[in-house]
Order: C-alpha cells, then sequence, then structure tokens
C-alpha cells in the first residue's frame, strides 16, 4: 500500500512541477522580453540573436523557478489530497504525516542536486553568453558593461614574483605604472618598474616604456641598474587574462572557477569577500528547493478546512520573505558585516528552523 501510496504522490508532486517550471519560465521570458524590447530595438539587434540570448538565459529562468515551483507543487498534492479526504483516510490507517513525505523530501533532494549541477554546468556558462551579447549588441543601454578601467592591480604569479599595476584599460590592453618585485628568500632579488606597458597580440608581448631593471645581490644591495626610456618589447610573466580576470562578475563563473579565482585573489592580497558570498551562494541556493519543501508541508495540514487556498496564498508570503531574506544576508555579508559563509546561508537557516517548528506542530 505504502509503495502505492509513494509512486500516487511522487507522480502528482513530478506534474505540478513540471507545469509549474513551464509556467514561471513563460512568464519570466515574456516579462523580460517586454522589458527589454526597447533596448533590442533600439541597437538594431538580430531576431536570430535575440533568440540566442534567451536560449543561454533559459537555464537561469530555469534555476530562479525551481524553488517557487517545489512549493507550489507541494501545497498542490498535499493540498488535493487534504481537500478530498484522503488525508483524514490516510490518518485512520494509521499512516503519520512524516512517512507521506518521504517522497517529498526525497524528491526534493534530488531536486536540490540537479540546481546545483544546473547553476555550474549551463547557467554561469549562460551567464557568460547572454552577458557577452549584451555587450556586443546592446551597446548603447547594456546592464552587463565591464568596467574598462580597473585600479590598483595586484597579481601573483608564483611565490617569488609580486606585480602591481596603478590603472590598466581592458579596452586599450594598456597599462600605467607598473611594479614587478622578484624575491629570493623573502630577500629582493630583481626589481622592475615601468611608466607604461602596452599588450601586443602579434608578439604575445608588452611594449613596455620607460622603464628600470635593478637587480640586487643576497645582502638587498643594488648591483646593477638598467634604465631605458625607449619601447622595448618584453615578457613579463602575465597576460591580458590574468588582469581581466579581475573584471568578470561571479554570475558569470560556476563554483569551482570561483573557488580558483578567490585563492588567486587572496595571493595577490585582494579583498575577495564578495566572491566568497557568491561562492556559498552557489551550494545555498540550490538547498532553497530541499527547505521550501519542509516549509510548505506542513502549511498544507495546519487549517484542514479550505487548506488548499490557505496554503497557497501562505506559499506567495513565504518565497518572498525566502528571497527577501536571501538578499538580505547578501548584503550583509557584501558588507563584511557577517561571515560570508552565514551570510549566504542565512536564509536557509531562519526558514529550516521555521519549517521544522511547524512541522513538529502540524496535525499528523
Amino acid at each position: 500500500m505504502l509503495k502505492k501510496l509513494d509512486l500516487y504522490l511522487i507522480q502528482r508532486f513530478w506534474l505540478i512541477l513540471c507545469l509549474s517550471i513551464i509556467g514561471f519560465i513563460s512568464i519570466f521570458i515574456i516579462v523580460d522580453l517586454i522589458e527589454n524590447i526597447d533596448r533590442f530595438m533600439d541597437n538594431h539587434v538580430p531576431i536570430n540573436i535575440i533568440f540566442e540570448y534567451y536560449i543561454y538565459t533559459l537555464p537561469w529562468f530555469i534555476n530562479i523557478g525551481l524553488p517557487m515551483s517545489m512549493l507550489i507543487s507541494t501545497v498542490f498534492s498535499l493540498g488535493t489530497i487534504v481537500k478530498d479526504n484522503e488525508w483524514t483516510a490516510m490518518k485512520a490507517s494509521g499512516i503519520s504525516l512524516y512517512r507521506v513525505t518521504v517522497p517529498l523530501i526525497l524528491s526534493a533532494l534530488l531536486v536540490s542536486g540537479f540546481s546545483f549541477i544546473l547553476d555550474n554546468k549551463m547557467v554561469s556558462y549562460g551567464n557568460k553568453k547572454r552577458f557577452e551579447i549584451d555587450r556586443d549588441y546592446v551597446k548603447r543601454k547594456s546592464r552587463h558593461k565591464i568596467k574598462n578601467t580597473l585600479k590598483n592591480i595586484l597579481l601573483q604569479k608564483n611565490i617569488s614574483n609580486h606585480i602591481t599595476l596603478e590603472k590598466y584599460s581592458i579596452k586599450e590592453l594598456k597599462g600605467i605604472d607598473l611594479t614587478i618585485i622578484e624575491l629570493d628568500s623573502s630577500k629582493i632579488k630583481k626589481r622592475i618598474d615601468g611608466k607604461k606597458i602596452i599588450w601586443k597580440p602579434d608578439s604575445s608581448k608588452w611594449l613596455m616604456t620607460n622603464y628600470s631593471i635593478r637587480k640586487f645581490n643576497n645582502h638587498g644591495i643594488e648591483i646593477n641598474t638598467i634604465l631605458n626610456e625607449k619601447d622595448t618589447l618584453i615578457n613579463l610573466g602575465f597576460k591580458p587574462d590574468d588582469i581581466k580576470q579581475q573584471a568578470k562578475k561571479p554570475d558569470e563563473l560556476d563554483y569551482y572557477q570561483l573557488t580558483e579565482l578567490i585563492l588567486q585573489l587572496k595571493e595577490n592580497g585582494v579583498d575577495t569577500i564578495r566572491w566568497e558570498v557568491s561562492r556559498f551562494l552557489k551550494i545555498s541556493f540550490a538547498f532553497t528547493n530541499l527547505i521550501v519543501v519542509l516549509f510548505g508541508i506542513p502549511l498544507t495540514v495546519l487549517k484542514t478546512k479550505n487548506s488548499l487556498s490557505f496554503g497557497i496564498g501562505s506559499s506567495v508570503l513565504v518565497i518572498f520573505c525566502y528571497y527577501a531574506f536571501i538578499k538580505f544576508g547578501q548584503t550583509l555579508g557584501y558588507n563584511g558585516i557577517i561571515n560570508p559563509l552565514l551570510s549566504a546561508w542565512l536564509g536557509n537557516i531562519i526558514f529550516t528552523i521555521g519549517g521544522l517548528i511547524l512541522l513538529s506542530r502540524a496535525k499528523t
């Protein structure tokens, strides 16, 4: 009997989930298209590029629509059981609420895993491609412009080489006030200072102007100095992509790329709080799908009368509050008020506790 019940609940839950996702995706695309249509028309963006833009946007729409769809599926699948008095018959047969919800919890765990994979395999790649389309085709009103000028750049290609740039133009591939310090056992071995550097793609080297190269002995005493005001092609040990990496948005990187970037930035002495918050959100947001199910289960059985309408109304309030807490925690983390890990999980922690309290008080 229980196997049939599990199958019955799973079929109903997944049917409503698929319909909900399709509905939310349709709404998201329509609203986004209405919002962006003037930008596309003003910049004469071809139809095929617009179509491509929304193909790349689709994984992101699915990912943000999943928690809402999961909550609605939970409320509807359990709510109709309560409404049709099937829940009363189950309780009379000795089946508890906790046993009934086992297939829903397992489904939520499966969807949470899928959400994490989707976010890190397709959403980050899709965001990167649609941001590129936005920058290339919607130039005048692009929402995803890369900062053209970076300041106070720190790079560390290895333990011994420390590289700083006062200013760098991504568009012109030009840097101002370069300093490279090469260390040997914590002692300075060589120092390069350049007033201006320009990347030359044909030779894959930097054209450096007005520079000096100084070498030091084991006691830190300068033993050789080269001063040159002419233009010289030189390999400095880094490329424009190493600098441009600092201008990417977290949404364009997956969890593993963010982890690697954070390690690199920390080695260069760059503040990584925002990147760390975004990285932890990659995991915490995936578990949102599980927590909304945990929170939605008791909403349908707290009131046996009008349980479905009560559950629908409550679920709308819950999802808005949930997203508000996620954004609130993210803001606290970005500003360094709380730990990045806690800021990413703040909404999950609060709603997990709330869901467990409601579940313990539900009529089982």
